[in-house]
């Protein structure tokens, strides 16, 4: 089985990474990063720009011609800005909508001409994303249509046998967010393996009634 996930040299993008290879499948990270410390990845398609449609349609290509077709996309690639509406910037709003939903989108449409039958698409969401808190409204806008995308692309693909869901986390445990909440009590927030377990069961074809789906991974928050 051939995975792809995107942002696999992040933090999340490595446990993923960690957990799916250890059942036996193949893994292309595909990264604006490259992959010198990551374990698991059998192909690695560095310095991509998944803001490019060239570019990604290219390392998609080139995953497939060494791994085979797409059983499963995986995007985990994204990211976060906390920023008052009132003090904050345009340029913010449109750097994390290229950040969650462009990359996420360009993404699935550079592997849909290479995807396996009951192929399944994960993409991580966010639960801020039903309500936007203060400092929120750039992020919560953002993985908002990481949501609607989802469900649009699930509906498309409904007669096709693909499967296409997104998990939404709460405030994930890696280094960044201790790092800028040293106050807070991590022992309430999600961790790696936690979403890492749920994204392989989306995979799985245990889940293969499942599709359009927006799956909370709250931890204790």
């Amino acid at each position: 089985m051939h995975v792809i996930v995107t942002g696999a040299a992040g933090s999340l993008g490595r446990v993923v990474v960690s957990l799916l290879n250890g059942d036996g499948r193949n893994i292309t990270g595909i990264d604006i990063a490259d992959f010198d410390d990551v374990s698991g990845v059998s192909h690695a398609e560095a310095a991509v720009d998944l803001n490019e449609a060239d570019q990604v349609a290219s390392a998609m290509a080139r995953a497939v011609e060494v791994n085979g077709p797409i059983d499963g996309l995986v995007n985990v690639a994204g990211g976060f800005a906390w920023e008052t509406v009132a003090d904050g910037s345009v340029e913010t709003w449109d750097r994390l909508y290229r950040m969650n939903v462009r990359s996420a989108l360009i993404a699935c449409q550079a592997a849909l001409p290479h995807l396996a039958s009951a192929a399944s698409i994960v993409t991580i969401g966010a639960g801020a994303a039903a309500k936007a808190g203060m400092g929120m409204g750039a992020y919560a806008a953002s993985k908002s249509g990481v949501a609607r995308l989802t469900e649009a692309l699930a509906e498309e693909l409904k007669g096709q046998g693909v499967r296409v869901n997104a998990v939404l986390p709460s405030i994930i445990d890696t280094p960044a967010n201790r790092a800028d909440m040293p106050d807070a009590d991590v022992s309430t927030w999600v961790t790696g393996d936690e979403i890492a377990e749920v994204i392989r069961f989306l995979l799985s074809p245990e889940a293969s009634g499942v599709t359009g789906a927006l799956v909370p991974v709250s931890g204790r928050v």
